[in-house]
């Protein structure tokens, strides 16, 4: 089975840990992945408007490479994931937006609509690996360690296109903590927006956002919170001093139980 990979932007800059641990993982479990050739940027906001077609368009070319490779395509950005899920649920169910894409990319002897399967890092631990085999991987289990999983906006909304879990009560993080022998702590902030792409506009709402829900996780237990998000990881760590909450990618957990982290 061919697990082709769509890293995205973040992870080959500001993100390059989050990506090596993923790497590493995958590879510990069996099921390594493979970067897809001559990717370009998602656009990392997937359009509103259904006339903005030429955006979209990188997203479809990667997603022709993994059908005609395997026809799978496997991605740990949350961002990333949120764009090409939704861009693969566009192109086969609006025939209007599938024509427009086509005849932009006939030139390149692109045809898609939507053949290809996306799937997010954790559903292919969940879903192809199986957390009863991820439990068994585990070299260093996480024992004592209380984890709440942060969602955030985009991994699971919406909920019909990107079909991954229950978007208001989810359950595939916590999962995965448990399968790694640590203690998941469920509290109520842990899918709402961190105000990310709100930062521009207002740059004191992250803070705020950040400090209601690092300070729910804490007031339930955690003592750590992870994240897919490299745009919520960034605003939970940059806010999180005074919560006495750690903030970490769901991979750094992942390879510290697994044992594949350097030093």
């Amino acid at each position: 089975m061919v697990y082709n990979y769509f890293p995205g932007c973040t992870l080959k800059e500001k993100a390059k840990d989050f990506d090596k641990w993923g790497r590493d993982c995958a590879s510990a479990l069996g099921v390594p992945l493979t970067e897809i050739e001559d990717w370009q940027c998602c656009g990392g906001v997937y359009p509103l408007s259904k006339d903005e077609i030429a955006v979209r368009l990188s997203s479809i070319r990667a997603l022709a490479y993994a059908q005609a490779h395997g026809g799978v395509l496997v991605t740990l950005c949350a961002a990333c994931h949120n764009v090409l899920k939704q861009t693969n649920y566009d192109i086969a169910n609006d025939e209007n937006f599938a024509l427009k894409a086509n005849n932009y990319l006939a030139a390149d002897g692109i045809s898609y609509h939507g053949e290809a399967k996306v799937i997010h890092y954790l559903e292919l631990l969940r879903d192809e690996v199986g957390f009863d085999a991820v439990k068994k991987a585990v070299k260093k289990p996480l024992a004592g360690q209380k984890i709440g999983a942060y969602y955030g906006c985009l991994l699971l909304r919406p909920g019909y296109k990107m079909d991954m879990d229950n978007p208001e009560n989810p359950s595939i993080m916590e999962d995965l903590i448990r399968a790694l022998g640590a203690q998941p702590v469920v509290y109520a902030q842990r899918n709402e927006c961190c105000g990310g792409y709100l930062a521009m506009e207002d740059s004191e709402l992250p803070k705020k956002r950040v400090t209601r829900i690092l300070g729910n996780a804490a007031a339930q237990g955690a003592d750590t919170v992870i994240t897919a998000c490299p745009l919520c990881y960034y605003n939970l760590k940059k806010y999180s001093q005074d919560s006495g909450v750690k903030v970490r990618y769901l991979t750094d957990v992942l390879a510290e139980a697994l044992d594949v982290k350097e030093g």
